[in-house]
């Protein structure tokens, strides 16, 4: 399936909120940032338009993210696969 260009821009968009996440609570630096969510398995599933991640708000996929960080593991649990 290929993605639309509404899809993409809210990829793009989820992208750049989650990195500005990070700066914020992490006090990562936005370089810092964006290389933690651009190379995580969390960002990859939501460009993944089947799964639906996309869609779903910053703040949702940041707490996928922040499971996947901690545990080392996306979907700890199993439910996001």
């Amino acid at each position: 399936m290929e993605m639309t260009k509404e899809q993409d821009f809210l990829i793009r968009h989820l992208a750049v909120a989650l990195a500005n996440i990070l700066v914020e609570e992490e006090k990562k630096t936005i370089v810092q940032a964006l290389n933690i969510v651009c190379n995580s398995t969390t960002f990859k599933k939501i460009c993944e338009v089947k799964t639906g991640l996309y869609r779903e708000s910053a703040g949702y996929n940041y707490d996928i993210l922040q499971d996947e960080l901690k545990h080392g593991k996306f979907g700890q649990y199993g439910k996001y696969e």
